[in-house]
């Protein structure tokens, strides 16, 4: 599998999924994630873990590996491996079958059990006691016999390298907004639901944010759709650089809504950053108008999780609605 034709495949199967509205985004925004990720995971940012009781088949494999450009570390048989997978993160394990302490069979469980993204190839030379079917059953990506050719091993590596980017490129995919490039809703939920849970464990303030382009249609229909999405995708840039980068999060909510998860602050802070994006805004679009409606998440003892959650959302909905009422442009923050 090549990352370009698999790559198409996908395109073409995400493309149906867009809207009208999206489609013409998409493809140029395609492009740039697949030009923008060709120079990501490249040889040096690839981590290989070599696993084999044979000193002459690891020092042959580190000398080869080398050459290709990635990052090594050995290890001499099953548990030291487990030992170097819990101190780094490693794309690939190379990892004989008979060891021992912890043969290979093993070892290739627990690494897919606790380490399921990382990648496995099986070198051995006992056929006789393993099938190929045995060991990708066990959660191996691929198996090479003994003796081994270093072109093949090669070409196996160079694979699993364009098939993990091919991965991480999907789920980036998945949870992206491709003409904003923010997170898309159906990450909203996701995420909405992690970050109440941690506020709740860890006993801190966790506001929801939702702004609503005053007005939208009315401007769509009179600027034409493509100045309307250039028009979102201003504000989604305003709103990106105004908010905390690793802290908050950003989402495209609907076709003219916004959403923002703002954990770890008070509710004075919380009305400064809000303020700063109206003010940024404004700058930057001074002849539209943006109702915002400010809800901080409020765990009841007699209510679940669930229920809290969607008191949250309705809250931060009909404060939107009331500033809207009010003449739109303006910022609300709901009652607790």
């Amino acid at each position: 599998m090549s990352i370009s034709s698999k790559g198409t495949e996908n395109k073409i199967h995400l493309r149906k999924k867009m809207t009208n509205d999206d489609l013409d985004n998409f493809d140029s925004w395609w492009e740039k994630e697949l030009a923008s990720f060709s120079k990501e995971l490249s040889p040096e940012d690839q981590n290989i873990l070599i696993v084999d009781d044979d000193p002459t088949i690891l020092t042959l494999l580190k000398e080869y590996i080398s050459t290709l450009g990635f990052n090594l570390v050995t290890a001499s048989n099953g548990l030291n491996a487990l030992a170097e997978l819990d101190k780094s993160k490693f794309s690939i394990v190379i990892t004989d079958l008979l060891m021992p302490g912890m043969d290979g069979m093993e070892l290739i469980k627990k690494v897919k059990h606790n380490w399921p993204d990382t990648d496995i190839i099986v070198i051995t030379g006992y056929t006789n006691s393993y099938r190929y079917t045995d060991v990708i059953r066990a959660g191996a990506s691929d198996f090479i016999q003994k003796p081994f050719n270093l072109d093949e091993l090669e070409a196996k590596i160079n694979r699993l390298i364009k098939e993990r980017q091919l991965r991480i490129l999907l789920r980036r995919l998945s949870i992206k907004d491709p003409l904003t490039n923010l997170y898309n809703r159906h990450f909203f939920e996701r995420k909405f639901t992690e970050e109440a849970k941690r506020a709740d464990r860890q006993s801190y303030p966790f506001f929801l944010v939702l702004i609503d382009v005053d007005r939208f249609k009315f401007y769509n229909k009179e600027k034409g759709s493509r100045q309307g999405d250039r028009l979102l995708q201003n504000i989604a840039k305003v709103i990106k650089n105004c908010t905390r980068k690793h802290v908050d999060s950003t989402f495209r909510y609907g076709g003219d809504e916004f959403a923002i998860l703002i954990p770890q602050t008070d509710t004075p802070q919380v009305i400064q950053i809000v303020e700063r994006i109206r003010s940024a805004l404004k700058k930057v679009l001074p002849d539209i108008g943006f109702s915002i409606g400010i809800a901080k998440f409020v765990r009841r003892e007699d209510k679940s999780l669930e229920e809290d959650l969607e008191d949250l959302i309705k809250r931060a909905e009909e404060a939107v609605y009331q500033a809207k009422d009010a003449g739109g442009d303006q910022s609300v923050l709901s009652n607790e």
